[in-house]
């Protein structure tokens, strides 16, 4: 007899989560380049995105445009992120500034490392050809003064002005540039540092440490001191950058760099001194750049306008006699190199018209006391 077969124990069918395939929320959005074989997140200005677009735009996201559940991060005693009540000034798309000098972490180095090669090769090629057994008495001790003391106001600026600032933009196109601007003050102080200790070590007069009396106590630097001290001390990130490179520096900088030195070095027997100043110049140069193109931007805002040339206005009005005052107060230096070249007068004259004209370009406008 065969054994009847055992019954088989009824199973259930195993269970496996079915797959639900929804829109995520990302991946339904359209983007400039959802249609596009190269994407991005963004619209270029061009055909193509350049290498300064594709390393700066949308690398800060906010919830603006791609947080859609706010920022990532934030702080026990402030909001997260980067808040826009961090500066006065208002923008219906703060993404829309791309720096005109198309900064980044490339061209930072390579800038720089360029200025200080030529610099290191002028001094070396000064102290070669004996430039400064020329130099007068007179003039080694302005230079020692007046030249070294600026270094103080390039350290001040870009360690506790700009490094603050860059921090605090909201986004990282502008930030960036602020960045530059801050990396662009802190090398040329360091400029003005090794050229103090170059010429100590070449002219046996020199005196290393009188830059250092001569901003603390000479009645003359006491204005631009305080300028860049009150500078220093501004929390709005947007009216720091105004208020350094708008006011300030056509005033007070250029001034003092391109109207003055560069104008009188020469016929002191000193062709050195323009050289390192003229780098310094070349700097703002590309910093007044991205600042007129970010607060134009600003002042031409659709929405926001009108708000940002009052806002911009009241802080002209503010730091504008700041500045002259610091001006005026460095006017008797223009007496002490023994060629002088042009007067203060005449310096003042350039610097303001100059000043002027970044002002109209900007929509807003001088009073009458200024």
């Amino acid at each position: 007899m065969s054994t009847p077969a055992k019954e088989k124990k009824h199973e259930a069918p195993a269970s496996f989560p079915k797959p639900e395939f929804t829109g995520a929320e990302a991946g339904m959005q359209t983007f400039p380049s959802s249609t596009s074989r190269s994407y991005n997140y963004f619209k270029p200005r061009k055909m193509r995105a350049t290498v300064y677009e594709d390393v700066t735009t949308d690398v800060q996201p906010d919830p603006e445009r791609h947080l859609s559940q706010g920022w990532i991060y934030g702080f026990a005693a402030s909001d997260g992120g980067y808040p826009l009540d961090w500066t006065a000034l208002r923008s219906g798309n703060w993404h829309a500034f791309l720096d005109p000098n198309e900064e980044w972490e490339q061209t930072i180095y390579r800038n720089n490392a360029n200025v200080v090669r030529q610099i290191e090769l002028n001094l070396q090629n000064a102290k070669e050809a004996g430039a400064y057994a020329h130099w007068s008495p007179t003039w080694t001790r302005f230079v020692a003064e007046n030249v070294g003391a600026w270094m103080h106001a390039e350290q001040g600026l870009g360690m506790h002005v700009f490094v603050t600032a860059q921090r605090s933009a909201p986004t990282n196109m502008i930030n960036n540039a602020i960045a530059v601007n801050s990396v662009h003050r802190l090398r040329f102080a360091q400029d003005l540092a090794l050229y103090n200790l170059d010429l100590s070590q070449s002219i046996e007069a020199f005196d290393g440490a009188a830059h250092r009396a001569t901003w603390k106590d000479n009645p003359s630097w006491q204005g631009v001191r305080e300028n860049v001290e009150l500078l220093t001390a501004v929390d709005d990130w947007a009216e720091a950058v105004f208020a350094t490179n708008v006011v300030f520096e056509p005033l007070v900088g250029v001034l003092f760099r391109s109207d003055f030195l560069m104008q009188i070095a020469a016929r002191n027997g000193d062709y050195i001194t323009p050289t390192l100043i003229g780098a310094g110049e070349n700097d703002y140069a590309r910093d007044l750049r991205y600042t007129r193109a970010l607060f134009s931007l600003l002042t031409n805002d659709p929405e926001h306008g009108e708000h940002n040339k009052a806002v911009m206005q009241g802080w002209l009005d503010k730091w504008v006699p700041v500045s002259t005052h610091a001006a005026h107060e460095l006017q008797p230096i223009w007496s002490q190199p023994a060629d002088r070249a042009v007067t203060f007068a005449d310096s003042c004259s350039a610097a303001t018209a100059d000043f002027r004209t970044l002002i109209t370009e900007l929509g807003l406008v001088m009073s009458k006391e200024q």
